[in-house]
Order: structure tokens, then sequence, then C-alpha cells
């Protein structure tokens, strides 16, 4: 298993996790994992539609927002 980078490490003990799509709102959850990984943990406000509206912002402007996005390589169609 690769290690995490120190960054993203300090951005989910400063933000914690995010939880999004159907699973989200799966009861107990978000208690379960906060447990077991000793951070916080949240659902997205309304984690059926969060991801493709915020993909839908991120696509109408993509020249500012592109700056943003990770794990992108330009210009290739592989998929991980």
């Amino acid at each position: 298993m690769d290690e995490v980078p120190p960054e993203i490490v300090a951005d989910l003990m400063d933000n914690g996790i995010c939880l999004a799509g159907g699973g989200a709102l799966l009861h107990g959850l978000a208690d379960r994992l906060s447990d077991e990984l000793n951070l916080r943990v949240f659902v997205a406000e309304d984690p059926l539609t969060c991801v493709v509206r915020g993909t839908g912002i991120v696509l109408d402007d993509f020249k500012t927002y592109s700056r943003l996005l990770v794990g992108l390589e330009r210009g290739s169609t592989r998929h991980s």
C-alpha cells in the first residue's frame, strides 16, 4: 500500500471525511467510521446528487476549476 502524503493526512485531520452517494445513507455508517478512524465523518448535503451537481459546476467553468482537480493525466484516456 502506498504511503499517504502528509498534506492529505493534514486535510483529513482538519476537515474530516465527507460521505457522498447512496452508501452515505446507510444508517450508522458515518458514526461507525468516525469511531474506527478517530476522525470527523459527516454526510454531504443531498448525498445522492452532490457529486453530479459539483461536476456540473466544474464543467461550466473548467478553466477556473481545472487547477483544483487531482489524479488526472492530461491527454490520457487511461482509467485506473
